[in-house]
């Protein structure tokens, strides 16, 4: 292993289609989002270059777009080093996408078919299993592809961007503590579904804002037990 730290089958696979840099980018950007890459991590530019089995160009390219949008921050002569995010960075982030999640629910009640309702009762299912099997990883998958698949029942495109473009970030301060919030999360995740299947646009919206306010928390009182 080299000093950059990635574990053995962490570094994806660069597809082939698209330019490099960009490729370069979507690669370092998930292991930065997956903690593959830690916080406070030195990006040494030659080593990821080795890794990714390309050149150290489009490494740098990358490097220079990632911190421009947050991810990366780079120290004059001291290099590049995974950003390390504020509690208020974290709470802000997390609060905004509490308004997104509800209203997203909030739809989702009012227009979900019950093909809807059986894929999430299905990501449900997958989530719980990756509990079980304390596989933190997966959990943190299944995770976000049950709250954007609430997001597509909202059948608000303009709301599924915006999620969009908080969804990394959502992951990146969902990790750390999946496994504290645990077996919890998937309860909830099934209070909302039976919200959702009744109908009820209420409870699914109040039931969301808990949801996301309990991983707000958490995050805050990570590594206090």
């Amino acid at each position: 292993m080299l000093s950059t730290g990635l574990p053995q089958g962490a570094v994806p696979k660069l597809e082939r289609p698209g330019p490099l840099r960009d490729r370069v980018y979507e690669a370092l950007l998930e292991l930065i989002t997956t903690r593959a890459l830690q916080p406070g991590q030195h990006l040494v530019e030659s080593e990821l270059a080795g890794h990714l089995g390309v050149s150290r160009q489009p490494v740098r390219e990358a490097l220079q777009r990632l911190n421009t949008e947050g991810w990366v921050d780079l120290r004059p002569a001291q290099g590049a080093f995974v950003h390390e995010p504020t509690e208020e960075e974290a709470d802000q982030l997390l609060t905004v996408r509490t308004l997104l999640e509800a209203e997203a629910a909030r739809l989702a009640a009012a227009n979900a078919g019950s093909d809807g309702i059986a894929v999430l009762q299905e990501l449900c299912a997958e989530g719980e299993k990756a509990v079980t099997a304390d596989d933190v990883d997966g959990a943190v998958a299944m995770n976000a592809r049950f709250h954007a698949k609430i997001m597509d029942l909202a059948g608000n495109a303009v709301l599924a961007e915006l999620a969009a473009q908080v969804d990394r970030r959502v992951r990146w301060y969902y990790t750390p503590i999946a496994r504290q919030r645990g077996r919890q999360s998937w309860i909830e995740h099934r209070e909302l579904i039976a919200a959702i299947a009744d109908r009820d646009e209420q409870r699914a919206t109040r039931l969301m804002r808990d949801h996301t306010e309990h991983t707000r928390r958490s995050y805050h009182e990570r590594g206090e037990s």
